[in-house]
């Protein structure tokens, strides 16, 4: 396999294409193909419809998008290319059920520049087409909620790539895919301690900011990152290489009901029934790295399928960051060498206060190839909360443990667990009891905060 629009930085990435499985267009490992697919004459919003066979004869056209797409090895491409010649998607369903209708679709697939699918699929389609209430109905009972690219509500991110999903299947807020803000944190599923510690602050620290984490719901690095932005409270998007209801890995059941409760989604193109594969995993990269504005990779082997999602990052014109990791660990072997090989376009993770301030975040990001301390704002954004309401009541003159409990509300181990991280970073120092402002908390403006927590009891 080769990379995609950065030279070929991945070769033989983890979780192989599944050629069986996924059909030829498989898509998400080597690249957007040269066939786009045409904007249908009937929008998937429509109206139910007449005509067609009787199964179909009721059907809007965004349930029949959603029949069509439901089939197994029928991709964005394939889709877009049978909207294109029969232009819309009740006419497809029209033609599945007259007789030959497996041939002229096979005919249509081939009209681009190579064949997009063959008999097998197009055997699959006219079956879907003669029994659509099997899908919908799996659907319904999913609970899932069905956003097409027709729709307003479709992410804007993701609809500014080359090849996006027509159908999106989503379980939760699907507002959580439309997020002013949004990075990507992906890695290796074999992490090591170091990484998954690493994952989880830069998770957390995009979190606090109110941006979202978009990630794979994968053991390692993609889990690790999700967990922590929960923890605070956070948005983070689960994109699957599998149905909602094949979910996997099934060890991370209890993490997607987490996303959900914080108000996340867990987003799919495959219907519910859909069992992951070796195709699918690259396949749906394309997406993680198209919801957001950019993707950064904690953890990468030489051959890791995260360097897919970082190749498409690229491709789709997004800012891409890599953390360096130790030069023994094989598995930092894939970002050292994409750090090296594509410095141009891939940027270091120099710290979570800095990667905070190179993601613009907090509004003052800098561009790239400039090397500048990062903000007091960024710096206590990792910190976290209480950290910053203590350094807010040290700067407002509290000294005392007291006076920093009676300022904040908050209890006084709270504040003293605050003060050593503060104490940590050089930001305060105390001497007899009495606590102060130090070093870049001296000197810069810190923004008072919203209204003041009520003490616990």
């Amino acid at each position: 396999m080769l990379g995609v629009g950065v030279g070929g930085p991945v070769s033989g990435a983890e979780g192989g294409e599944d050629e069986k499985a996924m059909g030829p267009e498989a898509s998400g490992v080597a690249g957007p193909l040269a066939i786009e697919p045409p904007v249908p004459a009937a929008g998937a919003g429509g109206t139910r419809g007449s005509g067609g066979s009787n199964a179909t004869a009721g059907l809007t056209e965004r349930e029949a998008w959603v029949v069509i797409t439901s089939v197994e090895g029928l991709g964005p491409v394939g889709f877009g290319a049978l909207l294109g010649h029969f232009g819309s998607g009740r006419a497809i369903l029209d033609v599945a059920g007259r007789p030959g209708a497996a041939a002229l679709f096979v005919r249509a697939a081939a009209e681009g520049p190579r064949r997009i699918f063959g008999e097998s699929v197009a055997n699959l389609i006219v079956k879907a087409a003669a029994e659509p209430e099997t899908v919908l109905g799996e659907i319904e009972a999913a609970g899932l909620t069905v956003v097409t690219l027709d729709d307003e509500d479709y992410p804007a991110r993701l609809r500014a790539i080359e090849m996006p999903p027509h159908v999106l299947f989503v379980e939760g807020d699907v507002a959580a895919l439309n997020i002013d803000r949004a990075v990507a944190v992906v890695g290796t599923r074999r992490a090591t301690e170091a990484g998954r510690r690493i994952a989880a602050r830069i998770g957390a620290a995009i979190a606090k900011t109110g941006a979202s984490v978009v990630s794979g719901l994968a053991v390692g690095i993609d889990g690790a990152a999700q967990a922590a932005v929960t923890a605070v409270r956070g948005r983070t998007v689960a994109v699957l290489g599998s149905g909602h209801g094949q979910l996997y890995p099934r060890a991370h059941t209890t993490l997607a009901r987490s996303i959900i409760a914080t108000g996340g989604a867990i987003v799919s193109e495959m219907p519910p029934h859909s069992h992951p594969t070796g195709g699918t995993f690259p396949r749906r990269n394309r997406i993680i790295s198209g919801l957001a504005d950019a993707t950064i990779v904690v953890e990468a082997a030489e051959r890791s399928g995260a360097l897919i999602t970082a190749g498409w990052a690229l491709e789709q014109g997004r800012e891409c960051f890599m953390v360096p990791g130790s030069l023994e660990s094989p598995r930092s072997r894939g970002c050292l060498r994409w750090l090296r090989e594509y410095a141009d376009q891939v940027r270091i993770v120099a710290g979570i206060p800095e990667l905070i301030e190179d993601l613009a975040l907090l509004g003052n990001g800098v561009g790239p190839g400039r090397s500048i301390r990062p903000s007091l704002e960024a710096e206590l954004i990792e910190l976290g909360a209480s950290a910053r309401a203590v350094a807010v009541a040290l700067v407002g003159g509290s000294g005392t443990l007291d006076e920093l409990v009676a300022a904040t509300g908050f209890q006084p181990a709270t504040a003293l667990g605050a003060l050593t991280l503060l104490e940590l970073r050089g930001l305060a120092a105390s001497a007899y009891g009495r606590y102060r402002p130090a070093g870049r908390l001296m000197a810069e403006d810190l923004a008072t905060p919203g209204p003041r927590r009520a003490r616990t009891a």
